[in-house]
This record gives C-alpha cells, structure tokens and sequence, in this order.
C-alpha cells in the first residue's frame, strides 16, 4: 500500500511540474522565464530520481544473488546507488561519452531502465570502482530497440535482456580483475533468473574478446556509429553456451 502511495504522489509532483515547465509569465523578463525553467527541470529530475532509487532496490532485492566475493554485490541501498550513478558519469565524461549517455542530473548518471535492471557493482576499500547492468526486458523494451529490433527474438526466449552503462574506473587494454568480476556477475545474475538471452552494443574492437566467451553472435553491424564516432557492433551472448575460456579466465574453474 505504501509504495502505491508514494507512486501517486510521484504522479501528482510530476503533472504539478509539468503543468509549470511550460508555463511562462509574460511580465517578467526572459532571463528570468529560463532560470526558472531550469530550476523546475531540476526538481522534476530529482523527483525521477527519487523514483528510480525506489525501484531499482526493490528490483535487486529480489533477484536471486550467489556470490561468495564480498566485494562483488547487487544493489541494495541508495547510498550505494549513488556512487554508482557518480561512477558512471565520472568514466563516461572521462573517456569522451557524456553526450552519448548524457547525465539526467550533472554528476549523476541513470535512466528508466535502470528500475527493471540487475545493477552490479564491485568495492575496494569501500569505494565504488567498477559496475554494470543487466536490463531486464520489460514494456519500455530495451536501450538498443531504439537501433535494432529485437522482436524475432523475444519470440524464441522467454526473457531477454540487455548489457550496458559498463564503467570502470581504471580502465585496462588487458583483461583486469574487474572487468572479471563484473562478468561473474552477470552469469550470476544470467544463472539464477528468469533471463534467457543478453544483447548489447560493443566497440568493434572490443569483438575479438567478447567472441571468446561463447554463446556470442553479431546481429547488426553498425559501421561507424554517429553517436561514438568508433565501429561499433550489436551483439546476442548465450550464456548458456559458455566457453572453456570462459569458464577459466571468468570463473576461475580448472
């Protein structure tokens, strides 16, 4: 009963804001109409935000999680999922993709898909160092439906779900122990849920390692993608298909 409470308030702050957004007094000078435009805006994001936080936990609470790394966790506090929305934005502005996967709030990096996603993150010395989602399909579909239907395949799976907002904080050509774990993760997460098929879009480059995992085919070559400017892919991964080199290089099995 509380959380539908709290949705319809939501829902009134929301229509209360967009009632104002769009509002404008015509005797006060337009430098004025745009700064309360933006701070109107702003309250609208942080509403959002409240939301998504909301959801998001309550997703991850209940997903089934089998970890014994300590450091490797779901998301289960908002003071966590901050640092994550922080991680985000700080790698994305970094490596030159803050158009690409802009900030909702300045500092803070989420969206709408986030309510319905296994957000995954990694903590060394109690700082937030690396992260990534698994995206649960759902009625808003996935961030790459926008590019590619995946249609034909929500026909032959049950569920599918998509890869994406992967940031690390020290980023290495090499296969670094984050980027491991972040990757135990999701066959975590992939293993012991009702998901069936993961998509994503990769850098071209980043091909040659993904393929080694196995269960992974291309499903549209982008060329040179606009929003990047890199060669970019999007791809299927089975994971159920997994490869002996995934098995060692990713779960450390013998």
């Amino acid at each position: 009963m509380s959380n539908i409470n709290v949705n319809r308030t939501f829902n009134q702050l929301n229509e209360l804001v967009e009632y104002n957004i769009n509002r404008r007094l015509d005797y006060m000078p337009d430098d004025f109409n745009e700064q309360q435009r933006y701070a109107i805006e702003l309250f609208k994001n942080r509403i959002f935000l409240e939301e998504v936080i909301e959801e998001t936990i309550f997703f991850n609470k209940n997903l089934s999680w089998e970890n014994d790394n300590k450091n490797l966790k779901l998301i289960s506090t908002a003071e966590d999922l901050i640092e994550v929305f922080k991680l985000r934005s700080d790698v994305f502005h970094s490596a030159g993709y803050g158009d690409v996967f802009s900030d909702t709030i300045e500092g803070l990096n989420f969206d709408k898909f986030d309510k319905n996603a296994a957000i995954i993150y990694y903590s060394c010395n109690d700082e937030v160092t690396a992260t990534v989602r698994l995206i649960f399909d759902s009625i808003n579909k996935l961030p790459c439906d926008s590019i590619i239907s995946f249609d034909n395949l929500r026909e032959q799976y049950n569920t599918i779900g998509e890869l994406s907002r992967n940031a690390i904080k020290r980023q290495s050509n090499k296969l670094n122990l984050e980027f491991k774990y972040l990757m135990s993760g999701i066959h975590n997460v992939f293993s012991n849920n009702d998901i069936d098929m993961t998509v994503s879009g990769i850098k071209a480059d980043n091909y040659k390692l993904c393929s080694k995992f196995g269960g992974v085919e291309i499903l549209k070559d982008l060329g040179l993608f606009e929003k990047t400017n890199e060669e970019s892919l999007i791809i299927s991964w089975d994971l159920s298909k997994k490869s002996k080199f995934f098995d060692k290089a990713i779960l450390n099995k013998k």
